[in-house]
């Protein structure tokens, strides 16, 4: 499968309208968005910058981020593609959902704490699925912040220690755009789509494994 992971839109349609106009050469199977459609903004915001991306007819599955108002984890559920605390099967790959980010200094809309993020993950996760979340592990290239704090969730990176998931796709951390790997798992932060960037990675969904990841910008 090829995956087209997003995250980080924060309400800016012009950038989702280019990235649509060149998901014809991409040809995804699933569209990941790893959160932050907006920027401290509602419903109506985010299922304007999601309509191009529905409109390619593409399975979609998407996460809430921390800066996304309070009515957007309900629309991504009428919407049907919304994944906070939730599993999903595309074609024979599992994938579970962690809307938000951990606890910031910044009181930001959705937040949770490391023992509720615990929590999701042993609720939802099944051998070899994979995991969208908005909030990156600690301790990776994925979570480092400018002057070099690693700012992520301790429960996901033990959480991904102990189970070994194939692939993490996240986001919340603009400036830490990468690929890294924990043990056996791919971390994917396929930087802000606001400022152009996105990432495709290719899936092995029979033997549960990622033949390649790309970083890509518009």
């Amino acid at each position: 499968m090829r995956l087209l992971a997003v995250t980080d839109i924060h309400g800016k349609l012009g950038r989702v309208e280019k990235l649509v106009g060149a998901a014809g050469s991409i040809d995804p199977d699933l569209i990941l968005i790893a959160g932050d459609l907006t920027h401290f903004s509602g419903a109506e915001t985010a299922e304007r910058v999601l309509q191009p991306l529905l409109e390619l007819g593409k399975p979609t599955l998407a996460v809430h981020g921390n800066c996304d108002g309070r009515d957007v984890p309900e629309l991504l559920n009428r919407l049907g593609i919304g994944l906070h605390n939730r599993r999903a099967e595309v074609n024979g790959l599992g994938v579970i959902g962690i809307g938000g980010s951990n606890i910031t200094p910044f009181n930001t809309v959705w937040e949770l704490t490391e023992d509720e993020i615990a929590t999701i993950l042993k609720r939802n996760y099944r051998d070899g699925d994979i995991i969208l979340s908005h909030v990156p592990p600690r301790d990776t290239k994925a979570d480092r912040v400018h002057f070099g704090l690693h700012v992520g969730s301790p429960a996901l990176r033990e959480f991904i220690e102990e189970r070994k998931p194939p692939l993490v796709v996240t986001g919340h951390i603009h400036e830490a755009r990468s690929i890294d790997r924990v043990g056996e798992t791919t971390i994917v932060n396929p930087g802000p789509l606001f400022r152009g960037y996105y990432a495709v990675v290719e899936f092995d969904e029979r033997e549960k494994r990622v033949i390649e990841a790309e970083l890509a910008r518009l």
